[in-house]
């Protein structure tokens, strides 16, 4: 069997168990953004998925309903003016993504991959052409979320997702997989504002060794 075959089949047991086990936090989060601001609870936006098609990836709505649409929260001059409270917490938590796990289990999304981008990120998604990481199935987090998340610039976030197609196998998932929980419990790699602060040549020595269209 193909290692694409068993990713498919462990996505789909890992994301019904997380439904089951998550389901007390997912109603928890669900009041509390009720409680918060007006709106809905979910907020779905236009991705890239694998082969560039397009599907609506799902997340908890962290920002208020008349915030602007399709522009990534990073690149925002002011994003804390739409922020809301409860989704500070979500943010910095990726609590927010939880919802993807319904996008992972009928099959939009892996657990592991690169990060789907928006539509609109044309210079991403050409970037990735050059390491066929449009042809792998984009996931909730991945090798370039462990290195540097929204910190890094366009170039090496294309350059860390060619790497992981280059290298993809069920050690390098669960290496991923691992690394993400580092990253959420440390917070590292979340900005809010601006256009990243690594710099292309500090970015390469270190791995040498939404925002919304309304549901």
């Amino acid at each position: 069997m193909s290692y694409s075959k068993t990713k498919r089949i462990l996505d789909i047991v890992f994301s019904l168990i997380g439904i089951v086990i998550l389901l007390p936090v997912i109603l928890i989060i669900i009041i509390i953004i009720k409680i918060d601001s007006r709106g809905p609870v979910l907020f779905k936006q236009k991705r890239v998925g694998i082969h560039k098609s397009h599907f609506f990836v799902l997340k908890f709505r962290t920002m208020k309903i008349d915030a602007p649409k399709d522009i990534p929260t990073h690149l925002m001059e002011n994003p804390e003016l739409y922020i809301t409270r409860s989704g500070k917490i979500l943010r910095k938590t990726s609590l927010d993504e939880l919802p993807q796990i319904w996008n992972i289990l009928v099959g939009e999304m892996s657990i592991i991959g690169p990060r789907p981008a928006l539509w609109n990120q044309y210079d991403l998604i050409t970037e990735r052409d050059k390491y066929g990481a449009n042809d792998v199935p984009v996931g909730l987090t991945g090798w370039a979320q462990i290195n540097g998340r929204d910190e890094l610039p366009i170039e090496l976030k294309a350059k860390l997702d060619g790497e992981y197609v280059k290298n993809m196998n069920l050690g390098m998932d669960i290496k991923c997989f691992l690394g993400t929980i580092k990253s959420v419990l440390k917070k590292e790699g979340v900005v809010e504002g601006g256009t990243g602060k690594i710099k292309m040549d500090e970015s390469e020595n270190k791995n040498e060794s939404e925002e919304t269209v309304r549901k």
